[in-house]
């Protein structure tokens, strides 16, 4: 008797120590966001992902780009449409809608911003 007793009492301080934390401020609680929903945020990430991959694939060919016009003219190119040849690049990669290239002539440096 005592001992189901100590162990209905054990039980009990266990699952009453299982409470969930309670959210950050600012922070949604997990385990409250609808489960119908996750295809929607599943399809939301990949999207991102996909334009995050777009972005560093594209800027990783025009850097090389550059670095090839620099090794062969010896200077930066004025505009990354000098680029746009059969040596370097058969056209600028198109960015996904909202973003832009911002080119640095003087120094060769080119990032991928909002428009």
């Amino acid at each position: 008797m005592k001992a189901t007793l100590f162990l209905a009492l054990l039980a009990g301080l266990a699952l009453a120590g299982c409470k969930p934390k309670p959210a950050a401020p600012g922070q949604a609680p997990q385990g409250s966001e609808n489960p119908l929903d996750a295809p929607g945020r599943y399809g939301n990430v990949l999207v991102q992902a996909q334009k995050q991959a777009v972005k560093t694939v594209d800027l990783a060919g025009v850097n090389q780009a550059i670095k090839m016009f620099h090794a062969q003219e010896g200077r930066f190119p004025k505009t990354l449409d000098e680029l746009v040849s059969p040596d370097y690049l058969p056209k600028l990669p198109d960015l996904p809608q909202g973003l832009k290239y911002d080119y640095q002539p003087d120094t060769g440096e080119v990032k991928i911003v909002p428009n």
